[in-house]
C-alpha cells in the first residue's frame, strides 16, 4: 500500500494535476478506489464528449462524467503552460514532453502548412502515456552482451513486440553502459542516443527525465539516420543508441556507425529473430554481421520477459 500510495502522489503531481480540475477529481477518486492501479496505468485518454479512459495491462476501465470542451481547453493550457503557439514547432509532431518524461499526444482538426507540415488547429483529444523507468532491468543480462573486443558491448538488437519492455531495457542499457560494470570487465563508455520519439531518454527542454546514465549526450526528436551520422561525427561516442530500426536508411547508417568503430544498441518490431529476418533492412544488418547479439522479449510473464539472449544467430 505504501508503494501504491507513493506512486499515486508522483503521477499526481506529474500527471493528474495537468488535466482540467474536475477531470483530476475523478481520477484521484479513481485511484483512491483502486490503490493497485497507480502503479500499473500506462495511458490515460481524454476525448471530448467521451468518457475519460484509464488504460492498464489487462484492459481499460471507463470513467465519468463525459469530458467536455472546458476539461479539453483548460487541459490544453496546462500541458503548454499557456504556451500553445510557442511550441507549435513541436506539437507539429502529434505530441509533446512533459515534466517527469510522460508524453502527451493530441488528436483533432489538423490543418497542412505550405511548408507540408501538419498542425492541429483544434485540439478534442489526448493520450497521456504515464513514464516509468525500472532500474536494473538490465542488470541481469548484460553479461551476455559483452563483445569481442576487451572491455565493450557488442552491438546488440531489441527485438519483441510492441509494448513488451523494448525502450525500457535500452534505456537501462545505456546507463549501464556510461557507468560502467566493473564485476564484469564493462569500462564506461561514452553514450550518444538518437532519441526521435522521446521515448529513450524522454527529455524536457533538451533535458533528460529519465536515467540514460552519466555519460549519455542526447539528440532529442532527431530523425534517427540523421543523428547517428551527427553524433558520430560530433561527440565520438563509444555505444549509439536509436530506437525502432526500419528503413534502409537507418540501416545504412548503423552500418555506417559500426563502421567508424562505435557499437549501436538499437531496437525493433518482431515476435523473434527469424520474423526479423524477413523483415528486408533488419535482415541486411544481421546477415551482415553488424549486430553480434539479440535480445528477445515478450509479454509471456509480463512485460519485459526475457525470451532469448545471446548471439544473434544462436536463436532459432
Amino acid at each position: 500500500m505504501a508503494l501504491a500510495a507513493a506512486e499515486l502522489d508522483r503521477l499526481d503531481r506529474q500527471v493528474l494535476s495537468l488535466f482540467s480540475p474536475s477531470v483530476r477529481s475523478g481520477l484521484l477518486d479513481y485511484f483512491a478506489r483502486r490503490p493497485d492501479a497507480a502503479l500499473t496505468v500506462q495511458e490515460i485518454r481524454l476525448r471530448k464528449g467521451r468518457p475519460v479512459s484509464i488504460v492498464r495491462p489487462d484492459g481499460d476501465s471507463l470513467i465519468q462524467p463525459l469530458v467536455t470542451q472546458d476539461d479539453i481547453d483548460k487541459t490544453l493550457s496546462l500541458i503548454t503552460d499557456c504556451s500553445y503557439y510557442a511550441l507549435e514547432n513541436e506539437l507539429a509532431n502529434g505530441y509533446i514532453t512533459v515534466p517527469g518524461g510522460h508524453r502527451v499526444g493530441l488528436t483533432g482538426q489538423t490543418a497542412v502548412w505550405a511548408d507540408g507540415s501538419i498542425r492541429i488547429r483544434e485540439v478534442s483529444g489526448f493520450c497521456f502515456r504515464v513514464a516509468r523507468e525500472v532500474k536494473g532491468v538490465a542488470e541481469r543480462i548484460i553479461r551476455h552482451l559483452m563483445g569481442p573486443w576487451p572491455g565493450r558491448l557488442a552491438s546488440t538488437l531489441i527485438i519483441s513486440p510492441p509494448g513488451c519492455g523494448k525502450t525500457t531495457l535500452l534505456r537501462d542499457l545505456c546507463r549501464l553502459a556510461g557507468e560502467g560494470v566493473p564485476e564484469i570487465g564493462l569500462r564506461p563508455a561514452q553514450v550518444g542516443i538518437v532519441d526521435e520519439r522521446s521515448e529513450i531518454a524522454a527529455c524536457h527542454r533538451g533535458v533528460p527525465q529519465h536515467d540514460v546514465g552519466p555519460r549519455a549526450d542526447v539528440l532529442d526528436r532527431c530523425p534517427k539516420a540523421r543523428g547517428m551520422m551527427m553524433l558520430q561525427r560530433s561527440m565520438g561516442p563509444g555505444v549509439i543508441a536509436t530506437d525502432e530500426i526500419g528503413s534502409e536508411e537507418d540501416a545504412r547508417a548503423v552500418a555506417a556507425v559500426l563502421a567508424g568503430g562505435a557499437s549501436v544498441l538499437a531496437t525493433c518490431h518482431g515476435r523473434d529473430i527469424l520474423q526479423v529476418k524477413k523483415q528486408p533492412h533488419s535482415a541486411w544488418l544481421i546477415e551482415k554481421g553488424y549486430f553480434q547479439k539479440a535480445v528477445v522479449l515478450s509479454r509471456r510473464l509480463g512485460p519485459g520477459t526475457v525470451e532469448y539472449v545471446g548471439d544473434v544467430n544462436g536463436h532459432v
